[in-house]
């Protein structure tokens, strides 16, 4: 076992896992099509899920299944369909917005326009419920029905906190609390990210539904904390991160680190940070570096860090009051390394 949470998905359980996922997305999807459009469509949606990613939601499922005592294979399915929502989420997520790159390449809409981006997400959010759907075979009506009513509301919270997210931007709302930016983050991340793949890795080992609060306090915990693990490294990591450096400053979300500014900064320094926001992309392109001095300036990065690493640490401690008492065997050993990387890492 690497002693580098940062090196954590390179283990080979992990690796193993992640071959198993993707083949099972590339081999369930449509490859060819003899009609020149349709053929397109079928490219544009293999596109994301053939980007090198880290599946750490999948990896959540599989192993909180085999931590509870279930097969890598019960839970297959469904960790598929968790990485196939987090493709076709994200294709919408860069076209709303406005983003360059994702995971190292151009977003899709670059490639291909908005209104074939669109329609390849949609393509793909079908096919998420068709994949869900041959559980049936394999885990039989009820459990599937529960998996599936899991994604449901697992869609509602995110897309409800994109919405919040979204439309701070859109009325260009800087009157937000950091509690609005908790409730935000729970909502789009902690859901998506952390307490369903933990509840669906548990009701599939024990084939049954799960108590309604099982994981949420801990999921919550974690996804804030993930969210801003995410948006530090947004203004600090180096090119492994995948994205479009201080693309956050550039799109104009409202991060915990912006929140902190603005509440510590003086009202000359507000003016201009208001005056940045209110102009264009092209703009704030070539003047964020002024921005991200005031950020330093007031110390905000280390504001998001700490408040960061208090939510880390009780999400740690909540995932060993929860797995405490469960065999101590590999899958949650890699489980917990899997929790900490994603408040730890570097990229």
């Amino acid at each position: 076992m690497t002693n580098n949470t940062n090196d954590v998905l390179s283990e080979p359980e992990i690796q193993v896992n992640k071959k198993l996922i993707d083949d099972t997305i590339i081999n369930f999807l449509p490859k060819t099509h003899s009609i020149q459009e349709i053929d397109l469509l079928y490219n544009m949606m293999r596109d994301y899920p053939l980007r090198p990613a880290k599946g750490i939601r999948s990896s959540i499922c599989l192993f909180t299944c085999q931590a509870f005592g279930g097969q890598v294979n019960d839970a297959l399915l469904t960790a598929s369909s968790l990485e196939l929502f987090q493709n076709w989420i994200l294709i919408h997520d860069d076209i709303e917005d406005e983003s360059e790159f994702r995971r190292g390449q151009p977003v899709l809409h670059r490639k291909h326009t908005i209104p074939l981006a669109i329609n390849a997400g949609d393509s793909l959010h079908g096919r998420m419920w068709s994949l869900l759907q041959n559980n049936h075979s394999l885990l039989g009506a009820d459990i599937t029905l529960n998996i599936i009513d899991e994604f449901i509301n697992m869609l509602n919270e995110t897309t409800e906190g994109q919405h919040m997210e979204l439309s701070w931007s859109n009325t260009n709302d800087w009157d937000i609390s950091q509690d609005d930016y908790f409730i935000m983050c729970t909502k789009k991340t902690s859901w998506y990210t952390c307490i369903t793949p933990f509840r669906l890795g548990n009701m599939i080992a024990n084939k049954h539904t799960i108590d309604e609060n099982k994981f949420v306090e801990f999921g919550t915990n974690l996804g804030i904390a993930f969210q801003i693990r995410d948006d530090i490294l947004n203004l600090t990591a180096d090119g492994k991160y995948g994205k479009e450096y201080a693309g956050d400053l550039i799109e104009g979300k409202r991060t915990l680190i912006l929140i902190h500014l603005l509440e510590s900064c003086n009202n000359s320094d507000r003016e201009f940070i208001e005056s940045f926001f209110n102009n264009n992309r092209e703009f704030r392109e070539g003047n964020y570096q002024q921005l991200l001095d005031l950020i330093y300036k007031y110390k905000s990065l280390d504001y998001a860090t700490n408040i960061c690493n208090e939510l880390s640490e009780k999400a740690l401690t909540e995932f060993n009051n929860i797995f405490s008492d469960l065999p101590d065997t590999r899958a949650r050993l890699l489980l917990n390394n899997i929790t900490k990387y994603m408040v730890s890492r570097n990229w």
